[in-house]
């Protein structure tokens, strides 16, 4: 429910993009200026962004977290051959965003040369902060930094044989704070200190060769990741958070190394009269290693002494292949039949083990795995069918086969097979059947209307959230004409699926609505609403005190989004935007299901699951741009936006905040 709460959070507050720059105006000759053999245009933006904020900074930080600053907001530069055959390229563009000290940055190169070669280059760096929920006395957060950068270079690109080189780095640091429970399940929580370092490095090579009307690309990849984070306590002697235990010493040694060695394979044939067909491959035959070696020396809360050893290790291959055809067959200029098969085989093969050692003595044993695979394939028919240009109508059928296989390695309570014993793997199968119906209508010009409908049934699922017994229900309508545009749409996925142990049900209601008008170069006006509601309702068996509890667990969330902006201009000379976006979770109308406060004191076992049945909140973000067009070749900017979010079912994490810029748009 937890994670929940913050994929609703996170997906509210960057629905809002922060008061941006004015990328869009136009400054200066948009044919450029001419130097030797190339045209050149280029502009920049350099400002300053400010900020104020209220209540919960940390929660600020991790939905939104702009701050003061100068920054090089955004900038563009197009570089082209005139005549197409320059010395060293034809063609260069940059574009950048948020230089400077925002907290996502990125940059877009590309280089080309025609018929010889095009490079392309993608950097982006976030800052990323994580406050966690208010838990463990605030001891859990995150601040981290990532990088990503990728390299592509492509030769003789317009060519019938092209060749490829790939390069992609992605790095995390920071520093993190987490929590661990010792000795017991009844001990105390201690704050640990970890150096986030993950590392992750991939080559490419490959080509591509187009002969007799078949188009083979083929790339060949390696990627490795490693994980060094190392732990420790922060203190000598740390007291625990209750008085009950205290750690003397604490270290921890949990490196994480993998590669994954991959072939793409891609084989397309189009252009036919009759038919069309393509097909992809890909294989990666991963490598994991992985060992976590924990040592920690305290005393219980009786006094008596205690060391512990704890010993994680395991190296593990991870082979996967995925394939899939695709056919489409035109019998006729009315009919298209497209069928696909897909195969999916991954397996996880290999041996791990945990060891506990306490005062010198092994309390747990030997625990090997050996195997875990998932093969799937599937198969699908769609057909369209065109009556006009007014009515068409598809259907499909698609069915897959699943089957799950588990190997544990162990046999006779607990004890590993036999050198040369054969050992019987757990399977479970799973089959899946649906069917779509579907049409398209154009009664009058400007007018759409698209509706279609998918049923499914499956035996045997995976996990008691998959889907098994689902319909699924999906309209729109558009309609265009000169000036304005209207649309709507309604999306339905109900989702039962009861086994033996337990049972589920989900229910999605999705409907929306957006429109806008042009009606003269200088304003216009656009606007959107949508209404999400979810309810689950899944069974849940735990125990409490060696006794077994059963509990149904019901969510409950309606997320009403509005959207409201326009646009002005001001002859010739200056440009303004207003705009203002609402996103509320109203749940089923309770601050909670039961009015308990979200970590408020339960009276019996079930209360903290009605405490956190519905988590209704509301998001507000009103914002204002103005442009003004000072110089042929120069724009000054201002821009704010406020931002106001609030928890109906605790105050915690309320804040508010009054975000801005002002900057000069130069081209030159």
């Amino acid at each position: 429910m937890k994670n929940t709460l913050l994929l609703l959070i996170a997906s509210i507050c960057y629905a809002q993009p922060a008061v941006a720059p004015t990328t869009g105006e136009q400054v200066g000759d948009a044919r450029g200026e001419n130097h030797g053999e190339y045209n050149i245009m280029n502009s920049m933006e350099l400002g300053y962004r400010f900020a104020t904020t209220g209540g919960d900074f940390d929660m600020y930080r991790s939905t939104v977290n702009y701050t003061d600053g100068i920054r090089l907001l955004s900038s563009s530069l197009s570089v082209q051959s005139r005549d197409g055959h320059g010395r060293f390229f034809d063609s260069l563009m940059l574009n950048t965003q948020g230089l400077g000290n925002d907290p996502y940055e990125s940059a877009v190169l590309r280089i080309e040369k025609n018929r010889l070669y095009r490079y392309d280059m993608t950097w982006r760096l976030n800052d990323y902060y994580n406050p966690a929920l208010t838990i463990a006395n605030g001891e859990h957060f995150k601040n981290t930094s990532r990088m990503w950068q990728d390299h592509d270079l492509t030769l003789f690109p317009t060519g019938k044989v092209k060749f490829f080189l790939g390069y992609s780095h992605n790095d995390e640091n920071g520093p993190s704070l987490t929590t661990i429970q010792m000795f017991d399940v009844r001990g105390d929580t201690f704050p640990l200190f970890a150096d986030i370092r993950r590392q992750q490095n991939e080559f490419r090579l490959g080509g591509e060769v187009d002969v007799l009307g078949f188009r083979l690309n083929v790339l060949r990849g390696w990627e490795d990741f490693r994980e060094d984070t190392p732990t420790q306590i922060l203190r000598s002697t740390e007291p625990g958070d209750a008085g009950l235990n205290t750690l003397n010493a604490y270290s921890s040694t949990q490196p994480y190394h993998g590669t994954s060695p991959y072939w793409r394979v891609g084989l397309f044939r189009e252009g036919r009269k009759f038919w069309a067909v393509n097909g992809r491959f890909t294989y990666v035959a991963g490598q994991r290693d992985f060992i976590d070696n924990e040592a920690s020396a305290g005393s219980l809360g009786s006094g008596a002494p205690i060391t512990r050893q704890i010993l994680v290790s395991g190296d593990a291959r991870r082979p996967a292949l995925a394939t899939n055809l695709n056919v489409s067959l035109f019998p006729a200029s009315f009919l298209t039949i497209t069928n696909q098969t897909t195969f999916n085989n991954i397996r996880m093969l290999g041996n791990a083990l945990f060891s506990e050692i306490d005062n010198g003595v092994a309390i747990t044993p030997f625990v090997p795995f050996t195997l875990l695979g998932i093969r799937t394939v599937a198969n699908g028919t769609d057909a369209e069918a065109r009556f006009g240009k007014k009515v068409s109508v598809h259907a499909g059928y698609h069915y897959s086969d699943r089957r799950i296989e588990v190997i544990d390695g162990q046999q006779n309570a607990g004890l590993p097979a036999p050198s040369g014993a054969a050992i019987t793997p757990i399977t479970q199968f799973n089959h899946l059947h649906a069917g779509v119906l579907g049409f398209r209508l154009r009664p009058f010009n400007g007018f759409t209307l698209l509706a279609d409908g998918e049923i499914g049934r499956a035996d045997q699922p995976y996990t008691p959230i998959s889907d098994r017994n689902y319909t699924v229900f999906r309209a729109r309508a558009e309609y265009k004409k000169k000036t304005y545009r209207l649309a709507a749409y309604a999306k339905t996925d109900y989702n039962t699926n009861s086994i033996s142990l337990t049972s589920y049900a989900s229910r999605s209601r999705n409907i929306g609505a957006d429109a806008s008008w042009t009606p003269s170069g200088w304003f216009a006006i656009d606007a959107s609403y949508s209404k999400l509601h979810l309810n689950t309702l899944g069974g849940l068996d735990f125990f409490v005190f060696n006794q077994l509890n059963q509990f149904n667990s019901l969510y409950i969330s309606n997320i009403h989004t509005a959207s409201l902006g326009a646009r002005f201009g001001i002859k010739n000379r200056a440009d303004l935007y207003f705009g203002y976006s609402h996103s509320q979770d109203v749940g089923d109308g309770r601050a909670t299901a039961d009015g308990l406060p979200l970590g408020a004191g339960a009276a019996t076992v079930f209360d903290p699951f009605l405490a956190v049945q519905t988590f209704p909140l509301k998001f507000v973000s009103p914002e204002a741009r103005l442009s003004i067009r000072i110089h042929k070749q120069l724009r000054w900017n201002v821009g704010y936006q406020y931002y106001g979010y609030n928890e109906q079912f605790s105050n915690i994490q309320d804040f508010h905040a009054h975000t801005g810029y002002s900057s000069v748009l130069w081209s030159f």
